[in-house]
């Protein structure tokens, strides 16, 4: 049984970096990864704003030495990058040295092949190789050959935009079981024309800059991105002596059953998932110095997160800012994403401001961090809501 939950390794891609230090290098410079579209065919690329990587498959074949017969999708290219790092970060020479899983979290899984080759797939045998990674598992199968994890948990969590959270979750809890040593966490997911479509028709796209918080909040960028953990038990954190990012300290998951894609008015499960998560790490809400906010800057997730933020916290509500105007909102890899930029904030002492706003919102009066600012931390809350009321809370520390 172990205590803590150490984090000794993090890797990242997003639109404003291709590692961890790119990417904080863009968040403490305010550097915005947000662009109209420009690497896939869809008619909605003059009207809506997006957050691509900029770089090419056949770059990132290059990069992982792949055969140009392979069938990845762009998810398992932007996880296996972004996995390979996070090991190389925690030092990991020998991955089966203890007992070593595997838990990545994924929404749109294989469907940039899958759309490109679908029309194809009954008339030709080439494409259908694209077609067999389709499901949300084969990414998380392809990290794990990309890693070396062989005969441990590999394991797929799909629970919309709390998915990483969610991961980060399930492996923090198979370490403090006693289950596994070591558990690689996090998320990915690709840009398709599948995932424009389908937030298109929720009408929740935004033709210009995402802006969180802000009463004139028109929706949210779409992102593309990958960020994973290591996280490891306080056996193998001694043995091998390694280095503490930061702790693994609470979390939680909970879900209001309000609607298939709304959270509720009042925030009931954004408000039981942070409660909780306080009560697994045995904090108060005052000991919290930083929320890092879901902060889609769609009109119910703002409304509904910030009212539960002050069911929780009160007339104290601490410090707390979106990332999302940096990357836009990278689906099932967001709880990663932030899970990494924490982590960051705790190392380095900073609060990451809340780009693009501009007006208070009516219906209270918080107002989230608006410059870079820099205040000792210790306790950290991220939170990722996703579609059905899927609401989750992790809690970093610097102490286990």
């Amino acid at each position: 049984m172990s205590k803590g939950v150490a984090i000794t390794g993090m890797g990242i891609i997003s639109a404003i970096g291709n590692n961890v230090a790119e990417n904080y290098q863009s968040l403490i410079d305010g550097k915005k990864g947000i662009t109209r579209v420009e690497k896939i065919d869809t008619i909605h690329k003059d009207v809506i704003m997006v957050g691509e990587i900029d770089i090419t498959n056949e770059a990132f074949e290059k990069k992982l030495g792949l055969a140009k017969d392979n069938n990845y999708s762009r998810t398992a290219f932007l996880g296996a990058v972004a996995a390979k790092q996070a090991i190389a970060d925690a030092g990991i020479t020998n991955i089966n040295k203890y007992k070593t899983g595997l838990i990545s979290a994924t929404s749109v899984g294989g469907m940039d092949r899958t759309e490109t080759h679908y029309y194809n797939y009954l008339t030709e045998a080439e494409p259908r190789k694209y077609i067999d990674g389709h499901h949300a598992g084969d990414s998380s199968q392809k990290i794990a050959e990309q890693l070396g994890i062989e005969k441990s948990l590999v394991t797929t969590i799909s629970t919309a935009c709390s998915s990483a959270a969610n991961a980060i979750m399930f492996g923090a809890r198979l370490i403090k079981s006693g289950q596994l040593d070591r558990v690689v966490v996090g998320g990915t997911d690709c840009m398709s024309k599948f995932t424009i479509n389908g937030f298109k028709t929720l009408m929740i796209l935004s033709d210009t800059y995402n802006t969180p918080f802000d009463e004139n909040r028109k929706g949210l960028n779409l992102g593309e991105a990958a960020a994973f953990l290591v996280l490891e038990s306080d056996a193998v954190v001694k043995a091998e002596n390694k280095t503490v990012l930061a702790y693994v300290k609470g979390y939680a998951n909970a879900n209001d059953a309000h609607h298939q894609t709304a959270s509720s008015d009042h925030g009931d499960g954004a408000t039981l998932a942070m409660e909780k998560a306080l009560k697994v790490a045995g904090l108060e809400p005052k000991d919290i110095d930083y929320i890092n906010a879901h902060g889609t800057a769609t009109g119910n997730n703002d409304l509904s997160e910030g009212r539960a933020i002050i069911r929780v916290f009160g007339d104290n509500v601490p410090d707390f800012s979106s990332t999302k105007a940096y990357t836009g909102h990278t689906l099932a890899a967001a709880g990663g994403i932030e899970a990494v930029y924490s982590v960051l904030a705790l190392q380095n002492n900073i609060i990451y401001p809340n780009l693009n706003f501009k007006t208070q919102m009516k219906e209270f009066n918080i107002t989230p961090q608006l410059t870079l600012k820099e205040k000792h931390l210790d306790v950290i809350m991220s939170n990722s809501f996703g579609f059905g009321g899927n609401c989750s809370t992790v809690i970093f520390s610097k102490e286990a």
